[in-house]
């Protein structure tokens, strides 16, 4: 357990909105997505902070937020490791949302991440070692669906690095300018390879000149100042940059008023090596240049012609 700083950053002076009178953020979500983590992070910002409390503790807990002087602002991590007793979790959520300001957050990654993950730190999952990783992650999504359903927001931890993650929930939290509270993530893909299944907006670039019929092009990729000069030389993909950055300045500003926190815009091309590596990095850029925090991926590009 963690305790709160007396000076909580949503009372700081210039701070944009009111601090609420008490404060409740209860984390739930799939295990290796990364709730400890963002558990630190609130304790860093002086909530009181409690891992993996009984269920059956939380009430007590909401009602001692709600009416303790010194303990104001909460957070607390209820997972799978609850067992069966999560089964009881919408209830009793439905019913501490009445008596204080609560906030549900739920956490999750991609499969290979979680997985990943797991293998780095050599931790067993939380339902056992009698089957694998990746069926207890699917046993796990299952068990989850019903409190997903109640989250006020849902991170997927898969695009984000802990520095990212760490910033994300503080500007989430205490607040900053409109155009800083949306990450763009810009990722080029092969369409062989399968579009990103996590992807809001889809541009195929298809359609442009390929370098990969040109002998000394072929084993470089669009990251390469020739082949990148090249894509550039023809006047639909000009026109193309020039719609899409304008297009993407426009929505951008209704995807924030809308509460999305994070948008993640795909390009593909054929192999995902050539056209789309060139579209991503571009357009990024142009989104930086227009003052969006921007992050490129190249997701395909290193795989084999």
């Amino acid at each position: 357990m963690a305790h709160p700083s007396l000076d909580h950053p949503l009372r700081r002076a210039g701070d944009k909105r009111a601090a609420p009178s008490a404060e409740l953020v209860i984390i739930t979500g799939l295990s290796g997505s990364g709730k400890g983590s963002v558990l630190k992070v609130f304790e860093d910002l002086g909530y009181y902070s409690v891992d993996n409390l009984p269920i059956g503790l939380i009430p007590k807990f909401a009602e001692l937020t709600r009416d303790s002087a010194s303990i104001r602002f909460a957070a607390l991590v209820v997972d799978i490791r609850e067992g069966q007793g999560l089964k009881r979790f919408p209830e009793l959520y439905a019913r501490i949302r009445r008596e204080i300001p609560t906030r549900l957050l739920f956490m999750e990654a991609d499969d290979d991440t979680i997985v990943r993950r797991f293998s780095e730190t050599r931790r067993p999952h939380p339902l056992g070692t009698e089957q694998s990783i990746s069926k207890s992650i699917q046993q796990e999504r299952k068990l989850l669906a019903p409190i997903r359903k109640l989250a006020d927001l849902t991170i997927n931890t898969s695009k984000f690095t802990v520095h990212e993650l760490r910033d994300f929930i503080r500007e989430k939290f205490i607040g900053e300018r409109e155009e800083q509270k949306i990450m763009v993530y810009v990722t080029s893909f092969g369409y062989r390879h399968g579009v990103p299944p996590d992807a809001d907006l889809v541009f195929d670039v298809r359609f442009l000149p390929n370098p990969n019929y040109i002998p000394r092009f072929k084993k470089l990729t669009g990251r390469h100042p020739s082949v990148a000069r090249y894509i550039r030389s023809f006047a639909q993909t000009v026109e193309f940059i020039e719609r899409i950055s304008a297009l993407l300045v426009y929505l951008l500003p209704h995807y924030i008023r809308e509460g999305k926190s994070y948008l993640t815009i795909a390009f593909g091309c054929t192999g995902g090596h050539h056209r789309s590596v060139m579209m991503a990095d571009q357009i990024r850029k142009n989104l930086a240049e227009a003052g969006y925090r921007a992050k490129v991926t190249h997701r395909d590009m290193t795989k084999p012609v």
